[in-house]
This record gives structure tokens, C-alpha cells and sequence, in this order.
């Protein structure tokens, strides 16, 4: 039974030109045989692709598909391809062209460098206010002998024989082309006769760079700093890439750094001072300030102080908040005349927190009469 092409290409049977057009193209890059040397099946899918493509994208041959087999006989729709099965407008060989040089332009075009990745490390005091660090980092740098070329001096790459300088080889298969990098220059349209004795034709040498890194207040433990354009050099005189630099922040024994931006602190109280509240002096960035606790407080209760937090990045000097999470502070020790206070406490603070809890646990486990 003949495959439905609508099923083929992924669209509904009212998909409009449009739809069609971007679904073939995703399909056919994905199942073209080239992309799938190991897939004996990948052929054959590349072949019902087309022809579904051949039909959708004509409005004549899909008008006659869709109003039913004897119709679309005509138009040799069950016995493969017809002429031009790419659409009035198609090409394979535009379509592929892709794969192997960006934008669809010449392969000579020049090729960017890799992107190189680096971490570093902070004490908490350089993250929060920012600070400058020096980064080493080795990487491919230009030849400084050939200047990026890899011709020895006095001497230039030639254009390619095979290609003519074009970086492809087309070859044609039945009623399309497609393109391939060309083997001998390996797609950069040049061949270089006197490889560069210091870099052996690469273009590049490998070298240690140093390079400064502006560490904004604030940075965060994990956050990622682009250096346009420092990564590896691009070969024979291609753009370079980008240097990221991660940021490794060492903990403080006072403040936490949260996602969000903020500092958290860990404040034991007492429990008169939970009980009764309190004004106690906690920390702060570079000092102390004090906050006010209410009677009844309970362990693990937040306070905020706003804005006394580190800068946050890309604000314009907008700052965070420190929360201070209030721990009551349980002694493990106590003196003869502590334990008589705490006593004499016990007998006047008539008092059983646990006494509602008992209640509801005992009524939940009355039977069910039924």
C-alpha cells in the first residue's frame, strides 16, 4: 500500500505551501544518506521524502493527489519522482548546501575558532565587592611567521586545481547534484605547495595568553564571564572564538550566598529572647547593625535587613538583602543554680505544648461504628 504523503512529510492535509516547504527541508537534512552512512534504511526514507515533497509542493500534482489515486496517475505519481520533483522553486543542491558551508555561501568562507573554557577562583570578599584577576590560559594563536596563511615566506596558497577555488565538489546524481567538500583542499578553495616550516600549514601556533578579567560585584559561585573573541584563533586567518570564565566563589563562615541574589546568616537567640523578644546586633557587610525580635518568636523565624545585601549585576547599583534565620539556642550544660531557676520556672509556667497534639491523636484513633 502506498504511503500517505501528508504522513510522510509530518503536516496535515491543509498544511499550506509554507508548511510543507520547512517540512520537507527538516526531513530531508535529517534522513539524507550522507548524514546517515550507517542507516541502510536511510535511503529509501530520503526517497519517499522527495517524492512527497515532489507532489505536496506542486499545487497541480497536489490537487490531483488529494482528489484521489486514478487522478494523480496521471502526473506519475506511484511510479517515483516526475521531472523537477523538488517543487518549481527547488533544488537539492541549494538545500544541501548547508551541510557543509554556513549561510549557503562559498566553503571558502573563512572558519571561526573554537570557544575555550576556564575557571577561577574568588574568596567570597572579591565576589561580593568585584575585583580584576589575571587569567593564563593556552590556546591556537595566528603564526606569527606566515601571519595565519600557512605558505612559507615569500610564498601564497594557490587556488585549488580541483575545485577551481569554490571549496565543493558537485557530483550529479540523476536529476539533482549534491556537494561535498571538496577532497583536496578539504573545503578552504586553497592548497598551500610550501607549507610554513613553524607552524607546518595550520596557520597557528599554540601559545599561553594572558588575559585580565573585570569581576562585577555581586558574582555569584558557577557564574560564566564572556571574553569576546579570545578563544581559539580561526585557522588560515579565520575569526577567533570566545573565552568563558567560570567563577568558583570559596564559602564564608559568616554569610550564604543565595540563587536569588541574596545573603543568609545563621543567628542563635536565646529562648528568653524568643520568648520575650529582644533587640540583638547582628552582622552586616563590612559591620553590625541591630534588628528587633518579637515576643513568641520561633526557631528557624526569618528576618530581613533590605538593601544591606551584595550589588546585584547589571542593576545600576541596585543591592540585595541578608535574611537572618533565628536558631534558639539550647545550652547542653547548666550550673546547680540554673537548673533551680529553670525549675522554678517549670512550676510556675503551668504549660504542655504537647497537650493538643495528644488530644487529636487520641480522638483519630477511635473506631469507626457503622
Amino acid at each position: 500500500m502506498a504511503k500517505d504523503f501528508y504522513e510522510v512529510l509530518g503536516v496535515s492535509k491543509k498544511a499550506t505551501d509554507d508548511e510543507i516547504k520547512k517540512a520537507y527541508r527538516k526531513l530531508a537534512r535529517e534522513n539524507h544518506p550522507d548524514r546517515n552512512p550507517d542507516d541502510p534504511a536511510a535511503e529509501e526514507r530520503f526517497k519517499e521524502i522527495q517524492e512527497a515533497n515532489s507532489t505536496l509542493s506542486d499545487s497541480e500534482k497536489r490537487e490531483a493527489y488529494d482528489a484521489g489515486p486514478s487522478m494523480f496517475s496521471g502526473f506519475g505519481g506511484t511510479g517515483g519522482p516526475a521531472p523537477g520533483g523538488f517543487g518549481r522553486s527547488e533544488n537539492i543542491s541549494d538545500i544541501f548546501s548547508g551541510l557543509f558551508n554556513r549561510g549557503g555561501g562559498r566553503a571558502t568562507e573563512q572558519q571561526r575558532g573554537s570557544d575555550l573554557e576556564t575557571e577561577i577562583a574568588l574568596s567570597f570578599n572579591q565576589a561580593i565587592h568585584g575585583d580584576q584577576i589575571t587569567v593564563t590560559v593556552p590556546k591556537s594563536e595566528r603564526c606569527q611567521t606566515c601571519r595565519g596563511t600557512g605558505a612559507e615566506a615569500g610564498t601564497s596558497p594557490v587556488v585549488c586545481p580541483r575545485c577551481g577555488g569554490r571549496g565543493i565538489d558537485s557530483q550529479s546524481q540523476g536529476f539533482f547534484s549534491m556537494s561535498h567538500p571538496c577532497p583536496q583542499c578539504g573545503g578552504s578553495g586553497q592548497v598551500i605547495e610550501n607549507p610554513c616550516q613553524t607552524c607546518g600549514g595550520s596557520g597557528l601556533t599554540r601559545q599561553t595568553k594572558r588575559y585580565k578579567v573585570n569581576i562585577p560585584a555581586g558574582v555569584q559561585n558557577g557564574t560564566r564571564i564572556r571574553l569576546a573573541g579570545k578563544g581559539e584563533a580561526g585557522p588560515r586567518g579565520g575569526p577567533p572564538g570566545d573565552l568563558f570564565v567560570t567563577t568558583r566563589v570559596a564559602e564564608s563562615p559568616v554569610f550564604k550566598q543565595l540563587p536569588d541574589g541574596n545573603l543568609e546568616v545563621a543567628v542563635p537567640i536565646t529562648f528568653v529572647e524568643a520568648t520575650r523578644g529582644a533587640t540583638v546586633e547582628v552582622p552586616i557587610l563590612g559591620g553590625t547593625k541591630k534588628i528587633r525580635i518579637a515576643p513568641g518568636t520561633e526557631h528557624g523565624a526569618i528576618q530581613r535587613l533590605r538593601g544591606e545585601g551584595p550589588p546585584r549585576p547589571n542593576s545600576r547599583g541596585a543591592k540585595g538583602d541578608i535574611r537572618y534565620r533565628l536558631a534558639i539556642d539550647v545550652p547542653k550544660k547548666l550550673s546547680k543554680d540554673q537548673k533551680s531557676a529553670l525549675d522554678e520556672f517549670a512550676g510556675k509556667f503551668n504549660h504542655n505544648p504537647r497537650e493538643e497534639l495528644l488530644k487529636r491523636a487520641s480522638a483519630g484513633s477511635g473506631k469507626v461504628n457503622n
